[in-house]
Parts: C-alpha cells; sequence; structure tokens
C-alpha cells in the first residue's frame, strides 16, 4: 500500500545543541562522508571510536570518553585512495573492545587490520580475514552481534557483475569464518546493492537493488532477506527459506521499482524494538517528475511504502561513477518504545545544503515535521552515525563533515574542512 504524505511544519534552523568539533579532514570529495560507511562512527562502554582520512590521505583513528569533548587521535601508517570517493574506512568495536578497520576499497585486496589492544587505536599489520576471496574487495562493512562477535560484509565483484561475500569473527577463537561465499548472486549479469542491519534479538536483515550494469539508471525493485541463525540459513519476510545463493529468479520483491525511476542504490536500514524491517531510500514514482524520500516498511506481515513527498525539485540519475546528486542519501532511526517516532536524516540542495531532520510522530498518518539542524551547507555530506551507541544506549551520535563531490569520481580543490560530532539526543529519542 503506498501512502501519500503531508508537511505539517517547517520549523527555522536549528543549531545541533552538541556539535563537538574533531579535526580537520579531506573534503575534496565524499570519500568521509558516504552514507555506506559501516561505520565511521562506533563506540563500546564508555568510549567512542572515530576515523576519517585527513588532507595527506592517511588514515586517521580517535576515541574519547562519552559525554566529554576532547578527542585522542592518532595517524595511522596506513594511506587511502581519497581521489576515489568508494574508499571509504569503515570501523567497529569487538566485544573484547579491539578496534577493527578496514580501508580504501574499490575493486582491490582486502585491507584490514585490528586494534593492538582493547580501546586501542593503535592498529597492528595489515592481515587477511579467511584468505579467501579478497582479491576484489569493495564497501567493507562491519556489525556487532549481541554476543560481541561481528560480520563483515562486502561485494566481490564490480558494479553489474558482482556477489555479497559475508564474514564471521569470534571473541572466542579471535578468527574469521567464512559464512557465506555468495549470498546474493549477480549470475555475472548484474549485482545488489545492498544495507544491513542486526536487530536487538541478532537477526541480520538485508534488503537491496539490483543493478543490470554500471550505470545507476538500472536500479530496480527493492528486495529483502534474513537471518535467525548468524547468516548461515536466510528466509524471506513472511519465514519461508531461500535456496542459497540469492538470485533474481527467487529474490522477495517487497517494493517494484522499474528501472529510470532515479531509485538510488545503498542507502539504510534499521528494525523498531520488535525487529519489525524499515528500509529509507528515494524514488522517482512514475506519475512524478520529482523523486521522493520514502520508507518502506513491514508491520504485521505486510510491507507498506510511505512517499515523504515534501520535495518539489525535479532532478535525474544517470551514468555511472560517484554522482553530485542534489540530495543524500538518508539515514533511518525508529524510535523506541510501543508507538516509535520515525527520524529521516538528509541533506537537500531545497534547504540549502543544511543537516537536516524529518521527524514522523505517527506513522499512520504520514505526517512529517522538518528542522535543519546546522546553521552551514555541508554540501556534499551524507549522513552516518554511531548505530551501536543508539541501539545500545538510545544516543543518536552523527559524523558531519563539509565535502565537495564532484560528478563521476572528479576531485574538488578545497581546503580541509572540519569534522563534527553531532549530538542529537534530545531531539531523537
Amino acid at each position: 500500500m503506498i501512502l501519500s504524505a503531508f508537511l505539517c511544519l517547517v520549523p527555522a534552523c536549528l543549531e545541533a545543541q552538541n556539535m563537538i568539533p574533531v579535526a580537520e579532514g579531506w573534503a575534496n570529495n565524499s570519500v568521509n562522508t558516504a552514507v555506506f560507511r559501516k561505520n565511521s562512527l562506533a563506540s563500546f562502554q564508555d568510549t567512542q571510536f572515530i576515523a576519517f582520512y585527513n588532507q595527506e590521505g592517511y588514515m586517521v583513528l580517535g576515541k574519547r570518553q562519552l559525554g566529554e569533548k576532547e578527542w585522542k587521535l592518532q595517524q595511522s601508517p596506513y594511506k587511502g585512495n581519497v581521489s576515489d570517493a568508494h574508499n571509504v574506512i569503515s570501523i567497529m568495536v569487538d566485544g573484547d573492545g579491539f578496534l577493527h578497520v578496514s580501508w580504501d576499497h574499490h575493486g582491490n585486496e582486502l585491507r584490514y587490520a585490528k586494534g593492538v589492544a582493547p580501546y586501542s587505536i593503535a592498529l597492528g599489520e595489515k592481515q587477511p580475514m579467511t584468505g579467501e576471496t579478497e582479491e576484489n574487495v569493495t564497501y567493507p562493512e562491519f556489525f556487532r552481534m549481541p554476543d560481541g562477535g561481528l560480520f563483515f560484509m562486502y561485494r566481490d565483484g564490480s558494479s553489474g557483475r558482482g556477489n555479497l561475500v559475508m564474514n564471521r569473527y569470534s571473541t572466542e577463537t579471535k578468527k574469521w569464518t567464512r559464512v557465506q561465499n555468495n549470498l546474493i548472486d549477480g549470475e555475472n549479469k548484474r549485482n545488489a546493492y545492498w544495507q544491513a542491519c542486526v536487530d536487538p534479538k541478532g537477526v541480520i536483515h538485508v534488503s537491496w537493488v539490483w543493478r543490470e550494469s554500471w550505470l545507476v539508471e538500472t536500479n530496480h525493485d527493492l528486495c529483502y532477506a534474513k537471518s535467525t541463525d548468524g547468516g548461515k540459513t536466510w528466509l524471506t519476510s513472511q519465514n519461508e527459506p531461500y535456496t542459497l545463493p540469492i538470485r533474481q529468479e527467487n529474490a522477495e520483491v517487497v517494493c517494484p521499482i522499474p528501472q529510470e525511476s532515479e531509485l538510488i542504490n545503498q542507502t539504510s536500514m534499521t528494525t523498531d524494538e520488535n525487529g519489525y524491517p524499515y528500509i529509507a531510500t528515494y524514488w522517482r514514482e512514475q506519475n512524478s517528475a520529482v523523486p521522493q524520500y520514502h520508507v518502506v516498511y513491514q508491520y504485521e506481515g505486510k510491507w507498506q511504502a510511505l512517499n515523504l513527498g515534501f520535495r518539489t525539485t525535479p532532478f535525474t540519475l544517470k551514468g555511472g561513477g560517484t554522482k553530485k546528486i542534489p540530495i543524500s542519501r538518508p539515514q533511518l532511526i525508529v524510535g523506541k518504545g510501543e508507538r516509535a517516532s520515525l527520524y529521516l536524516i538528509f541533506r537537500d540542495e531545497e534547504r540549502a545544503s543544511k543537516v537536516s531532520l524529518a521527524t514522523c510522530r505517527q506513522i499512520e498518518k504520514n505526517e512529517w515535521q522538518l528542522t535543519d539542524l546546522s546553521a552551514f551547507s555541508v554540501d556534499s555530506w551524507e549522513p552516518s552515525f554511531d548505530t551501536t551507541l543508539w541501539q545500545e544506549e538510545g544516543k543518536c551520535h552523527l559524523f558531519v563533515q563539509n565535502s565537495m563531490q564532484i560528478d563521476g569520481e572528479g576531485k574538488a580543490n578545497i581546503d580541509p574542512q572540519m569534522i563534527y560530532v553531532f549530538e542529537l539526543d534530545s531531539l531523537v529519542k
């Protein structure tokens, strides 16, 4: 069922109450600020970690005590190809307090290292995980499980010709093992651009769009799968078992979307406290010229799609490489409680490219209140936040930096820009 939205209120700009400066970082493209960084921030107990590239392309790691404003920063010996916005840094902390880092991938060998001690931001030597299918890695993502172990997901292959690989890290053995060599199979014809999350019960949720070539306009259809046993077996939303690997012919399409709909790939996914999945993305409906943010979610066995409907400016998505797009891919947070609020974090040229928040208090009414969180433009920034801190403590901390993306892997020429952590605890509950 497709529901239409209307806007109930548009307040003036609201500077984030707690805007914590970190340091200046590379800003000549969106490599520090892409939405698919899983994660830019990660917390364990009372310590929060951060990662970014500096102006020389070195990976910088940092940590602070939660509640304090001073960061301890350390430049690592590792560099990344910062001229390519795909080559993001992903971090996570395991249940023993060790930092895990993966960086600088766009179809190259795995780059992975681990902290030398609990809570340390000094990394050991670069090392393999399993040593298998690690020569052509893109889009590294870490997820922490309730038992303190980690999942690591990445694409093996290339745009339009790739498969999804999953590894599992055990805090008992301190080793990585392969869970899925090829969870979602592109059959050498296409690839799945995914987003994933782990709910409070440890269920792994994955959703994706298919892309038929390297061209973004060939994105189509929103699909879904989940695993209740640590990624070994997979189910549809109706608890029907998948035959693995998942292919286009047996994938559950939860929201049909045709090609050339300005459908974006690699956005965000989360669940509520009961484990119901919510997916945030954008596309243009067939009777409109304007791409709109949408929230696709499951409730009591049925899938619904909310058209947020507050945008007014048309644009088209065409071509390959990292695009300069007038809106960001969104992040979605589902509030705590029985009748949870929805919080969509985004950036839009319609709002002077500020950090913006859309809040829905009653999902059945699909009414959204818009608030700008920054007084300044963040240009090509996309949101990423501390997912572990939100899930475990209900606190929302957002990585923010002004960055400038030139279309198609171009490189801007601007000075390093300050990185901030926006603490949104009073706004996102």
